[in-house]
């Protein structure tokens, strides 16, 4: 009875001590938005899943910043894709003192939102934003993971050429900035890749819809009599497939191609059984070859064992996103924005999609992009390009 006596002042110490250091951690905010709600939400909450591994991780490891204890909290916002709670919700992050943002899903979020962290001075960070816009406004404190439209556009657009052969292409955007851009982008890519091949290309008249449509049959209409080999569709997955359901039962066989936003795992069950096999194609923003493919591979691995089903799409770059931010953090010894942007903006980070670094303009360097087919229903690779 003495000895257990005698420890309980000991333990009461330990106890307090415990506390104390506990409640004198740093506190770090991490803002992450994405839609969580709305027709995008099944990607918002991929992205959501993959900013909790990154903090979970982050703080099971007890990090440091500037010799000090830190504890990381993930402060959510849902932007359901649309600008003006874009806009709300960057507000709703600059008040609540977050020391860096990771977000937003889409170019046509992100990119109104990015004056605000501009004005505020909070490093912003998007995992998926591939509008050219997003980081040609001058504002130094936007950065992307992912390659851009010039980009996926280019390679999309010379590979409808080149590998598809397509002499009459029709395309259809959804109004957004994502949706125009990478548009936009894929009829230039086409058409220079026809000039060096001396290839004839015929362009069908623009057709437009919206990023909440389900109705298709009058755009559709509209391009069937020019027969095209190629349909190019510039917007997300949520919209793609419907869209795919009206082609085939319009009777036209086109190829149909679009960028990243569609290019999800989703496609398959959106579609139902309306896809054939090989007549999709499309790219994703990013890929890892060599050794670096391990790092990915063992990221998914962990992301189905926690959460139980595979990662959608941006996942894993929401992920890096998170990381990166924290890399240039613990290089400045601060996490003060103004403290770590001059670091993050020459950051060299080693991520599990690859090596990130950033231009002057905040656009990844090197960006890579991979293409993918469907066949059975499933997402199958066809190749990395840049």
């Amino acid at each position: 009875m003495q000895i257990k006596t005698t420890l309980l002042p000991l333990l009461a110490v330990i106890i307090f001590i415990s506390s104390t250091l506990a409640a004198n951690d740093v506190i770090v905010k991490i803002g992450h938005v994405a839609p969580l709600s709305g027709p995008n939400s099944h990607l918002g909450k991929d992205n959501e899943n993959g900013a909790k591994m990154a903090v979970e991780e982050l703080n099971a490891k007890r990090s440091m910043i500037g010799g000090k204890q830190v504890k990381f909290e993930l402060v959510t916002e849902d932007d359901a894709s649309d600008p003006n709670r874009a806009t709300a919700a960057a507000v709703a992050l600059v008040n609540a003192k977050v020391n860096g943002v990771v977000g937003h899903l889409n170019s046509s979020t992100s990119i109104p939102a990015a004056k605000i962290y501009y004005s505020a001075g909070i490093p912003q960070i998007s995992p998926s934003s591939t509008a050219t816009a997003y980081t040609s406004m001058g504002y130094d404190s936007a950065f992307r993971v992912v390659a851009s439209d010039s980009q996926l556009g280019r390679i999309l657009g010379r590979y409808a050429v080149q590998t598809l052969k397509a002499h009459t292409i029709a395309v259809i955007d959804d109004r957004t900035a994502y949706g125009q851009g990478i548009a936009d982008e894929f009829v230039k890519g086409a058409k220079a890749e026809a000039e060096i091949k001396n290839s004839r290309l015929n362009f069908t008249r623009l057709q437009h819809t919206d990023d909440k449509a389900t109705d298709f049959k009058a755009v559709l209409t509209a391009i069937k009599p020019a027969k095209p080999d190629v349909i190019f569709f510039g917007g997300m997955d949520s919209v793609a497939g419907p869209l795919l359901r009206q082609i085939k039962a319009l009777g036209i066989t086109a190829k149909f191609m679009g960028g990243d936003g569609m290019c999800t795992t989703a496609l398959p069950k959106l579609a139902g059984d309306s896809m054939a096999d090989g007549q999709v194609t499309c790219a994703e923003a990013g890929g890892v070859v060599d050794t670096q493919q391990i790092a990915y591979n063992n990221f998914r691995a962990a992301y189905k064992k926690k959460f139980g089903v595979d990662a959608v799409m941006y996942a894993p770059y929401v992920y890096d996103s998170v990381m990166t931010l924290v890399d240039a953090m613990q290089q400045a010894g601060s996490s003060k924005p103004a403290s770590y942007l001059p670091f993050l903006r020459n950051i060299h980070h080693k991520g599990v999609t690859g090596d990130i670094a950033f231009d002057k303009k905040g656009d990844i360097q090197g960006g890579t992009m991979t293409m993918f087919t469907y066949k059975s229903g499933k997402r199958q690779e066809i190749g990395i390009l840049k």
